[in-house]
This record gives C-alpha cells, structure tokens and sequence, in this order.
C-alpha cells in the first residue's frame, strides 16, 4: 500500500465544494445594503471613505507582498477587499484620506501580512487598523458628521454625537434615560439608519438583512451573532431593570453603535474565530460582556472593536479546549 501525503493548509477551512474566495465575495454581496444606506446618509463622503480603504488595503497588500516579503500576491481572493471595506465601515465619513491609509497600513501589514497573511493572522485586521486610529486619532475618530439624507458634499462642518455618546455625556452630567431620551434618535431611526455614527454601523435593518444572507448562504452559522446580541440584551436588560433612569434599554444597545455590525461581519471572522460550536458560544459570550461591561462602565462609550480584539487573543485557548472530534476515533459504549 502505498503512502499517501496529506496538505493541511492554514484557516479558514471550508467544508463544502466551495472556495475560501468565493465565501470572501459571499460577504461582499452581504455589506451592499449597508453601503448603500451609507450613501443614502452620508452622500459622496461615506463612498470617498470606503473607495480610499479598499484601494489603500489592495494597493498595501499587493506592495508587500511582491516586494518586501517576495511572496505570491493574493488581492484576488476578496480578504484584502473585505478589510477595506469593514475599516471604512468603522471610520466616520469626515475622516481626512490620509488617516485611511495610515489604518489601511496598520490593518494590512500589522494586522494581517505580519502574521503570514490570509489564515495565520489572530486578529480581525479592520479592527486592528480601526483601534490603532482611534488610540492615535482620538478626536478625528471620534467627529461624527450628522446625517443628512441625500448630501452631495463631503460632510465635515456639522457634526454631533453618536446615540452612545450622546447617553454617555449625558448620565455623566447627570441627566435621567428620561431627558436624554428625547435627545437621541428613535428606535426605527436606529433600525433604518438615519443617525449619526460609522459609515457602516448605522442602519442595523441593512446590516441584519447581510448578516441572514451569511447565514442562508452558510457562510456563518447563528451561533456567534446571535449569542454576542443576545448576551448584551440579558445583561443591559438586568441593569436596566434595576436602574431604568440610569441605564439605557437593551434595545438601544443592540440597535446603536456597532453591535450588528460587529456580531454578524467581524465576530464571525472565519480565521479569527473558533472552530467549535461550543467554543463560538464560548467566544460569542465574551464578547457580548467585554462590549456591555465598557459601554456602562468604560471611559468609550462603545465597545464592541475591543471585545472582538480582546476574545480574538482567547481563541488558541478556546480551540484547545472545544475541539472537534478526530476522524476516526472511537466511541466507547457501554455494556448493559
């Protein structure tokens, strides 16, 4: 009998006749009727932020590959892409070009190329890139360009604060949920999108119908968004239970800031993320709490990007303790 060799390549692993690349564009496809509400909100500046992410992210991949590590050059398979795009998601449209490429940078070469690439890096690059320009760009990360329907020009003269933020700023003057509440957009604002915030995060109606799309396409499973949203819902509803004049409602929670976006497109990374079913709850859980523990108790008043970058470092731990079970084993049974 001859001896067969057995190529066991890096993460992510697909089990289906399809490739790593076609599931890369299957997320693509998913982020369209966010962008597209992004348009719809923040005009020319929301497509500006995201053309000069995607191009930074290509153009920085393709350069480092080919001239400084020498190695194969592999913008075609969509990761490259979707790193552009879920940074630009996660920067507000007023942001100065120049900062997107410095995060394209940072996202790219530390985030990603200086792990080895597609498959060994441990952290989500866009939210490397994404901490990284809000720990050395606090103000300009933080400058939210009010929405307005339609705008043709590049929205850098009115500006306000997120619904967190402005809850935030508020309870830290003193104000009840009461006042504050007729301060920040509604419920159905929130869920269409016409708020201030990230390019991305805002419309959690788009995000939703992507993050279904994932799901029916299996791209991902439920396991991960669900058990984050839910998880944020159990704990700000006991605060909110206890204190509804000091803490906001689980729906504002779940419908503002990057809960949907980081739950359904960044969570569920299929290189940064457990293999295991139980070890995607496991994960899932921590991030919901990370993400709710600084949102009431942290200096941000938004979360989520830390949580995913903290419960990133956790998944060799977690994968070492949920793993799949080996082909091939045996099932002891019991004699009766």
């Amino acid at each position: 009998m001859s001896a067969q060799t057995i190529i066991v390549s890096a993460s992510p692993h697909v089990h289906s006749d399809r490739t790593s690349k076609k599931l890369m564009y299957d997320v693509v496809i998913a982020l369209i009727p966010a962008f597209l509400v992004s348009l719809y909100v923040f005009g020319i500046g929301a497509f500006v932020v995201t053309a000069a992410a995607v191009i930074s992210c290509l153009l920085f991949e393709y350069l480092i590959q080919k001239f400084l590590l020498k190695s194969e050059v592999t913008i075609g398979d969509g990761s490259a892409l979707i790193t552009g795009i879920l940074l630009a998601f996660n920067l507000p449209s007023g942001i100065p070009i120049w900062m997107i490429i410095v995060g394209s940078l940072f996202a790219i070469g530390v985030g990603k190329l200086s792990f080895g690439g597609l498959g060994f890096n441990i952290f989500n690059p866009a939210l490397v890139g994404r901490v990284f320009l809000l720990i050395s760009f606090p103000v300009q990360m933080t400058t939210w360009p009010t929405a307005v329907e339609n705008q043709t020009a590049l929205a850098d003269a009115v500006t306000g604060a997120t619904p967190l933020g402005v809850i935030k700023e508020g309870l830290m003057l003193g104000e009840t949920m009461t006042e504050i509440g007729s301060k920040i957009p509604s419920a159905m604002e929130m869920l269409l999108g016409i708020t201030g915030g990230s390019i991305g995060e805002m419309s959690a109606l788009a995000l939703l119908i992507g993050g279904v799309y994932l799901i029916v396409r299996k791209v991902i499973t439920w396991h991960i968004p669900v058990t984050v949203l839910v998880t944020m819902a159990v704990m700000t509803g006991v605060f909110w239970l206890v204190n509804p004049e000091h803490y906001a409602n689980p729906m504002i929670h779940i419908l503002s800031g990057g809960a949907i976006l980081g739950a359904f497109y960044m969570a569920t990374d299929l290189v940064t993320s457990p293999m295991t079913k139980k070890g995607m709850v496991i994960f899932a859980i921590g991030i919901g709490v990370i993400t709710v523990v600084i949102r009431l108790f942290g200096a941000y008043p938004e979360g989520v990007s830390f949580a995913i970058i903290i419960m990133n470092a956790f998944v060799p731990l977690i994968n070492t303790y949920f793993k799949p079970r080996r082909f091939g084993s045996q099932i002891k049974s019991k004699i009766v």
